[in-house]
């Protein structure tokens, strides 16, 4: 915080939980949930989808 030690030792409680919460890296995101990431695995499928379907990039 870069705060001299006076001003940190003079702040009550609150203003340090206030300070502490607005230098804080933001949350991670939710994890998705199984129905949402069926979804887009289906949206986009990690495959070339030759005629049979099949994932031909390594044959």
């Amino acid at each position: 915080m870069k705060l001299p030690p006076d001003a940190f030792w003079a702040m009550t409680p609150r203003e340090l939980a206030a300070a502490l919460r607005a230098h804080r890296r933001p949350a991670a995101a939710e994890p998705l949930e199984r129905g949402a990431f069926d979804l887009l695995m289906h949206r986009f499928p990690d495959h070339n989808g030759g005629p049979d379907g099949r994932d031909n990039r390594y044959q």
